[in-house]
């Protein structure tokens, strides 16, 4: 097997600072926890009706490409084609690894052809979430890519970050995901939902689709609609990594009315 080719996205939150304002105290348990008001405001606003054409050109923009290539091709579809195992390494002893894997139970319940689950052996994960506070954030960047963390950390001051490798199918091997535990619930939310869908594979952000979360200009902190159709179209069974531009053109119409009818269902939307 060739060496794996890595990829990184990078998301940067106009407003962290105001966010480190508005909470520091500890954090309650996050059963108890009522959920977040701008959350709850964005869902009640999210648009749930979009053309074929919209929907193509999220996931046309979205899956082909990366922000920061560091080496290999971009041009192929790239998505886990095993398991997916993941591990929480709270490097900031926080209270954030239950809000984690709750994230992950709302990103498997609506995408049904991924198995994703939490284990507890970094040695047996696939996918590795690494909570850190704020102040860790640029040594752990540059912990885990070297010179090229530095020169991220130094033009780009992100506030989380995700990344993955693939192998010379296009099959992720490894993704990786950095969160900041200590910016507030809104950005973590933001935060988590961002980086931990674009590590399975839509990592290129895109500012002219104003609908995914994929673009720096939208703060969503939830698995918005029209971010489930990339993914589900991406992890249709019929799409497969190493998957060109062409191949995709031509599959996404026969795949496209049942993802719509998946979504519908699972959303209590409309029947398209």
């Amino acid at each position: 097997m060739r060496r794996a080719q890595a990829f990184i996205k990078i998301a940067r939150h106009i407003g962290c600072a105001l966010a480190f304002f508005a909470a520091i105290g500890m954090l309650a348990s996050t059963a108890a926890r009522a959920e977040n008001p701008q959350i709850t405001k964005r869902k009640a606003a999210q648009r749930t009706s979009f053309s074929d054409a919209e929907i193509a050109k999220g996931f046309f923009r979205t899956v082909f490409g990366a922000e920061l290539g560091l080496e290999g091709r971009v041009d192929r579809v790239r998505k886990f084609e095993k398991p997916v195992r993941v591990f929480i390494e709270d490097h900031a002893r926080s209270e954030r690894r239950e809000q984690v894997a709750t994230v992950l139970t709302d990103i498997g319940a609506h995408i049904p052809n991924i198995d994703i689950a939490v284990i507890d052996r970094i040695e047996d994960a696939n996918y590795v979430v690494h909570l850190v506070r704020d102040r860790e954030l640029a040594a752990t960047v540059r912990r885990m890519y070297g010179a090229k963390g530095r020169k991220i950390i130094r033009s780009l001051e992100p506030q989380c970050l995700s990344g993955f490798s693939k192998d010379e199918h296009y099959r992720i091997v490894r993704s990786d995901v950095i969160l900041v535990v200590d910016a507030g619930d809104f950005i973590f939310y933001d935060c988590a939902y961002e980086e931990m869908l674009q590590a399975l594979g839509p990592i290129r952000d895109d500012a002219t689709v104003p609908w995914t979360m994929f673009n720096d200009k939208v703060q969503a902190g939830f698995f918005d609609i029209y971010d489930q159709f990339i993914l589900n179209i991406l992890y249709n069974e019929r799409v497969r990594a190493g998957m060109t531009r062409k191949d995709m053109k031509a599959l996404l119409p026969e795949i496209l009315p049942s993802v719509r009818e998946w979504i519908a269902r699972k959303n209590n939307l409309p029947a398209p």
